[in-house]
């Protein structure tokens, strides 16, 4: 094998390497703790293909904590679009199913006189720390029991980003606080850009399995 040949094997090698690398630490951003965190139930009374578009695909374990036991792949619930796939355990789609049918819908009709037709997925399932915190507990991302909104698109085209319009116009704020209010309940823990810097730009919504059976919403 000439020098040059040899070269340039070499060079694809590293490549590959370095492409892996890039995909492995996307997925494990940092080291978690798993104590006292409790994986959700798998088990679900809904199936997501009957609210929307959605296919269910293999069962996610990757055998650190991180797990999945009943993953679906969700495009769209109801009449709302998702910007990417979100890949999600069973339960969380029927309540997200019902939270933007019945509470973001209206809202948006009260505030702008049209319908919210897609949301910006900012992240649905990923093996990570909570709030990418290297050593916290593990986020219920992990479990695929969460999912994170940047953004409601409307029937004009016009998109209301939990970023801009929190503190925005007032139609934007009235909206984007009224849906992160009443999520809570319909999930155990909603986060805005009022808990802090990791939740700036989006609303993380969950179902965390609390011994307790408390809720948090901030």
């Amino acid at each position: 094998m000439s020098p040059i040949s040899l070269l340039h094997r070499l060079m694809v090698a590293a490549a590959a390497a370095a492409v892996l690398a890039a995909c492995s630490s996307s997925s494990h951003k940092g080291s978690f703790s798993t104590k006292g965190v409790r994986l959700p139930e798998g088990s679900c009374q809904v199936k997501p293909s009957r609210i929307g578009l959605a296919e269910k695909i293999r069962n996610i374990n990757e055998h650190n904590g991180c797990q999945v036991p009943n993953a679906w792949k969700v495009q769209s619930l109801g009449t709302v679009q998702f910007s990417q796939a979100a890949i999600l355990n069973c339960g969380m789609a029927d309540p997200l199913y019902s939270w933007l049918e019945d509470v973001v819908q209206p809202t948006a009709q009260r505030s702008f006189g049209e319908s919210v037709v897609s949301i910006d997925v900012a992240a649905s399932y990923a093996c990570r720390p909570r709030n990418n915190v290297d050593g916290a507990k593990l986020s219920e991302h992990g479990f695929g029991n969460a999912i994170d909104i940047a953004a409601f698109t409307l029937e004009s085209g016009r998109k209301v980003s939990v970023e801009q319009g929190w503190w925005g116009s007032s139609d934007d704020r009235r909206f984007l606080h009224t849906v992160h209010d009443r999520a809570c309940g319909t999930f155990h823990t909603v986060l805005g850009p009022d808990s802090g810097r990791a939740h700036r730009d989006h609303l993380h919504l969950d179902l965390q399995n609390r011994e307790s059976g408390s809720v948090y919403c901030r």
